[in-house]
């Protein structure tokens, strides 16, 4: 959006004020040749984004769960760019690793010069390219491809040389503002901290979106000079060198919304709420009921089935999956996946883990990662498991830890009950096979089976194997001793 805020002398790879002399050519107007259809984009992921102040790189800042760059990335694969190229310098490994899997080129700006000595990085790239470059920033994550599209046609519809984004903003603060003639094409761009009063004045801004024929712009480049009080090379100069050369200008505008970069927390916080009212919206069309849009948050990565009920208060993070009918009241699953007609109550956390169909979960318990609940199976309140699973039909529904755990078909799990799974050094497995029943605040001390049909009677520490269909009573026998208590209140009386 804007021209970074560094301060930085000559380096090799920047413009020189004297790139004629040095035999770059000027370019004489009207020579470059008009679109062809070949494209290529360069993203400009560089920047340190000082006000963010984070020792991440600012476009790895996730936004409903993605980082902001990926959205620009996934924009360019939209429009199937065949080359693209990612500027990096600020935390510039943590950038390249996390693009990695992109298909695209990481290029290193050091030091950084600005916005223009930027996009000079990919100048020997693209010496054999003669095609139309897309310039997008990667603090833009709200960008919509059907926006970037209909640049494209304005750039092939006026046989442009070079096509800017613009959009009016009520309080253009910190945006470079578009100069225009009297017959309203675009002059140039001056930034807000060179600009007059009246220059400040201008509600249209740019937007740091272009598409620019590769021959003029890393020509137009050999032109750019320092003479701002950033001492940076601007990209926003080509405007004016493009206008001087007489070369031909477009423009096209875009929606404010879809277009303020990302420089603060405060901008993040914006662009998260616009990123998650679009997630919400795209769900309820495609038949997934939102009770209160405002108060969920799905990330971009979820997928959700028809004719689920969202409550408010339900937060679906990561490559979580909920499939039809489910009915979610507010609670937090993240990474997991649910099959049909399944049920979250209240107050309940979910973290990858498998649900089958027909299960219902809460209110209170906490499915910790591993857990895989079969069909028809219920967990209830104040339950939490680990790493266990708990087979079809098979309830626990008060008040139990279970970790490390096989349960099988139709097994009930007494209130209180815990797998003492862990020794202080080691953790070991409790097997429970179909059809157990587990009394009330039983302890099974792992490892240790449960054969099939058989019965834990309430109160007890299992601590070896119980055969199949058999009663294990494992607790100390009670002894009543009459008037013991008027004994000791007599005492101490006396």
């Amino acid at each position: 959006m804007k021209d970074g805020k560094k301060k930085g002398g000559h380096h090799p790879s920047a413009p020189r004020r004297n790139s004629r002399k040095r035999g770059i050519a000027a370019g004489k107007p009207g020579e470059f040749p008009r679109p062809s259809g070949e494209r290529a984009a360069i993203v400009l992921a560089a920047g340190q984004g000082k006000r963010m102040k984070s020792k991440r790189a600012k476009v790895l800042h996730p936004l409903a769960g993605v980082p902001m760059l990926f959205y620009v990335l996934d924009l360019v694969k939209r429009l199937e760019i065949q080359r693209t190229f990612v500027i990096i310098g600020h935390r510039a490994e943590q950038v390249s690793e996390a693009v990695s899997s992109w298909g695209v080129t990481s290029l290193l700006q050091d030091p950084p010069l600005g916005t223009g000595h930027a996009v000079l990085q990919a100048k020997k790239a693209l010496e054999d390219f003669s095609g139309s470059v897309l310039i997008l920033s990667g603090d833009t994550p709200l960008l919509r491809p059907e926006t970037v599209q209909r640049l494209w046609e304005v750039h092939q519809k006026e046989r442009a040389t070079m096509t800017l984004l613009t959009t009016r903003l009520a309080n253009p603060h910190g945006y470079g503002r578009i100069l225009r003639k009297k017959n309203g094409a675009i002059s140039r761009i001056v930034e807000e901290k060179d600009a007059t009063p009246a220059e400040r004045s201008i509600q249209e801004i740019n937007t740091g979106v272009y598409i620019i024929e590769a021959p003029f712009l890393f020509d137009g480049l050999g032109e750019v000079q320092p003479n701002n009080q950033q001492k940076e090379y601007y990209l926003t100069d080509l405007i004016g060198i493009a206008a001087r050369r007489g070369e031909r200008l477009a423009g096209a505008a875009a929606d404010p919304d879809e277009v303020i970069g990302v420089n603060s927390r405060a901008d993040l916080a914006t662009a998260e709420g616009t990123l998650r009212k679009r997630i919400a919206a795209r769900w309820m069309a495609e038949g997934v009921t939102i009770l209160d849009p405002s108060h969920v948050r799905i990330d971009a990565s979820v997928e959700i089935g028809r004719d689920v009920v969202i409550h408010p208060g339900v937060a679906l993070e990561g490559k979580t999956k909920i499939g039809e009918d489910c009915v979610l009241h507010a609670c937090r699953i993240e990474n997991s996946r649910l099959g049909e007609h399944v049920v979250v109550k209240d107050y309940s956390v979910i973290e990858e883990s498998e649900i089958e169909s027909g299960a219902s979960i809460g209110p209170f318990a906490h499915l910790r990662p591993g857990t895989v609940l079969r069909k028809g199976a219920k967990v209830g309140n104040f339950v939490e498991i680990k790493k266990s699973e708990l087979g079809e039909g098979s309830k626990a529904n008060h008040l139990s830890y279970i970790g490390d755990a096989v349960i099988g078909k139709e097994v009930n799990i007494g209130a209180g009950t815990i797998t003492c799974n862990y020794d202080g050094e080691k953790k070991y497995q409790t097997i429970i096979e179909d059809e157990v029943f587990i009394g009330s605040d039983t302890q099974l001390v792992a490892p240790v089976r449960v054969g099939a049909g058989a019965l834990i009677a309430a109160g007890s520490t299992i601590t070896r194997d119980v055969p199949p269909e058999a009663l294990a009573i494992s607790r100390i026998r009670q002894e009543n001793k009459e008037g013991w208590v008027r004994r000791r209140r007599k005492k101490r009386a006396e």
